[in-house]
């Protein structure tokens, strides 16, 4: 831990956010540990994130962002905005005890390296909570602490693999695929820091520390409840179905005259009795084969050429416009240019700005989150390596040198 770094200008942490003054340390890397973190450091919390002397690898992945003499990675920026950074040489003797003496003045620590690897360094839960008493201490790993997979090693990809996912993401004849978006990564870290804030409150309450185990294997098995519940109540084994849902039709994806992709989901007898009055063909609504739920769902595929015929005579926009007037959920199938320079997107104050230590100005997607009475803001930029060394001194240890 370098404190001869420039010291730069004293954070103004907000005093009024809902997790004001509460004190969030992260021993993490990539996303799952780093987005919890996030989430925490949106709402208020004091996070200070350790990182080793050439900082945690993320920092380096691409797209490479700002000046070519100071590139900064676009990931990283996004998944550590208001937080404070440190670095600390854990193998050095003097860094790990810097190490503990801010494990010390924590209210919650986050991590995701391997099983035990922050044990053998002293810095595990049974470690900390000798001196800390009440912690916090949170821990996210691919498959957990416990049971016959621990020790495996865990991106999200895998764990897509490993959970399920990707036997049911894909075209049913084509081969299983994972979901674009990062889901064991991201969603681990939200329900991570769900765990975290329910965990402190009970500290605060009783004094009891929490030793919060989350595995983004077990998380993922957790998000497929309609998947586990088809198992279980009906004996089926779930597969790909492409934009097709088991046991709703109306509800996947067709294409308009003019070649544009957009989702009908009509879940419903309602909505589909809607459907049928906006395309005018209210002889479907009665027909046996179309007429219940469980009708349509086995014979979606039928009704899928049905379907996919009347809406190849008009475009997307106009049976969306349709579908709208008459409440019935609908959507165009968007890439992220469209979604992020949407209209709804900037009415609604989504996307702000960043400043890189380079003066560079990058955009990110804000907390998804409204409360009332609070609202989200950058106040702590993408730092650099140690930034923060001698201010998270200061204002953690109340020593202005070490």
């Amino acid at each position: 831990m370098n404190y001869q770094k420039q010291t730069p200008p004293q954070t103004q942490l907000d005093e009024n956010a809902p997790l004001a003054g509460v004190r969030v340390l992260e021993f993490g890397h990539f996303a799952a540990g780093p987005y919890a973190t996030m989430l925490l450091a949106d709402w208020g919390a004091d996070v200070v994130k350790v990182e080793p002397p050439k900082g945690e690898p993320l920092r380096h992945w691409p797209p490479l962002v700002g000046q070519e003499d100071s590139p900064f990675g676009m990931n990283f920026a996004i998944l550590n905005r208001n937080k404070r950074c440190v670095d600390i040489d854990l193998k050095d003797p003097a860094g790990l005890a810097h190490a503990k003496e801010l494990c010390d003045k924590a209210d919650i620590i986050v991590e995701n390296y391997r099983p035990g690897v922050l044990g053998k360094l002293g810095l595990g839960f049974d470690d900390v909570v000798k001196t800390n008493p009440d912690i916090v201490y949170c821990s996210l790993t691919g498959y957990g602490q416990t049971g016959p997979f621990k020790d495996r090693g865990a991106f999200d990809v895998a764990i897509q693999a490993a959970s399920g996912i990707m036997s049911v993401t894909g075209e049913e004849n084509g081969p299983p695929s994972k979901c674009g978006v990062a889901l064991a990564d991201y969603g681990t870290g939200a329900f991570a820091a769900l765990a975290c804030v329910t965990a402190l409150r009970r500290a605060e309450q009783t004094g009891q520390p929490g030793n919060v185990d989350v595995s983004m294997y077990s998380c993922m098995v957790s998000l497929a409840n309609l998947q586990t519940s088809e198992y279980w109540g009906a004996g089926d084994v779930p597969k790909r179905l492409g934009s097709r849902h088991p046991k709703a039709a109306p509800y996947q994806a067709y294409l308009g005259s003019d070649g544009k992709w957009f989702i009908l989901a009509a879940g419903s007898d309602r909505l589909w009795h809607r459907v049928c009055d906006v395309i005018e063909t209210p002889e479907l609504a009665d027909d046996p084969k179309y007429k219940t739920a469980g009708a349509r769902a086995e014979n979606q595929l039928e009704l899928e050429k049905v379907l996919g015929n009347k809406f190849s005579q008009n475009t997307t926009e106009v049976w969306l416009q349709k579908f709208n007037l008459a409440n019935v959920p609908a959507a165009s199938i968007n890439d992220y240019s469209e979604v992020v320079n949407s209209e709804h997107v900037k009415e609604t104050n989504l996307v702000h700005q960043m400043e890189l230590p380079d003066g560079t100005q990058v955009p990110t997607v804000g907390n998804p989150v409204k409360l009332s009475g609070f609202d989200f803001g950058i106040f702590v930029n993408p730092a650099d390596v140690g930034a923060h060394n001698e201010e998270i001194v200061a204002d953690w240890i109340g020593k202005e040198h070490v």
